[in-house]
């Protein structure tokens, strides 16, 4: 397997794993299937379409469809099989992966397009996490982006790991991959050993 399909089918896996968390909040909340399938599409996509409209790019599921048709598998996944899912701890490191791969992604399409490092990290950040956000504000969920939980930072050092490799004049392959292990080990850690940022004690 070739690395540009190797990492086409990793992306697959994580629009379908970020569909069956934005599905399972919905089955949580007791909406039908429609809610459930609309809810699954926003951290699926919606991170990478808001990175789009921001950077005035065409949005990405409008040439590639089969995100969509992932979206909708995983909503249908969460809505028949949630009672399994919601103790399937592989999931949990799934969506890490996820993270992981939308963060570099972002981050990666900014550079491409010539923008400096803040806007490179935001776009990764927002690619990461902006779909969970949006879940969670739809579901009317206090938002895991806001929590003390470490999500959006192991996606913002993710992509600033990759950016620097960049800027060393590194292969992408390897500044890609750098990036990915980078975000992927700081949410490791966290779920592992329970870290979090500390929170005002005032």
């Amino acid at each position: 397997m070739t690395p540009d399909l190797l990492l086409l089918f990793a992306d697959r896996i994580g629009v379908f794993v970020f569909a069956i968390s934005g599905g399972i909040v919905a089955v949580r909340k007791q909406m039908d299937m429609f809610g459930v399938i609309v809810l699954a599409f926003l951290p699926a996509i919606g991170g990478g379409t808001l990175r789009d409209l921001i950077l005035s790019q065409p949005v990405f599921w409008l040439e590639d469809t089969q995100t969509l048709g992932l979206a909708v598998a995983g909503g249908f996944t969460a809505f028949f099989f949630h009672r399994w899912l919601e103790n399937f701890r592989p999931l949990r490191w799934a969506d890490a992966f996820g993270m992981a791969l939308f963060a570099v992604t972002g981050a990666a399409k900014a550079m491409s397009l010539g923008f400096g490092w803040p806007v490179v990290l935001i776009m990764g950040t927002m690619t990461a996490s902006a779909g969970g956000l949006l879940r969670d504000v739809v579901a009317n969920e206090e938002p895991l982006l806001l929590k003390k939980d470490i999500y959006a930072t192991a996606a913002l050092m993710g992509s600033l790991v990759y950016f620097l490799l960049k800027l060393s004049a590194v292969e992408e392959t390897f500044a890609f991959g750098g990036g990915l292990l980078a975000a992927f080990m700081i949410r490791a850690l966290a779920i592992v050993f329970k870290l979090s940022l500390p929170r005002s004690p005032f």
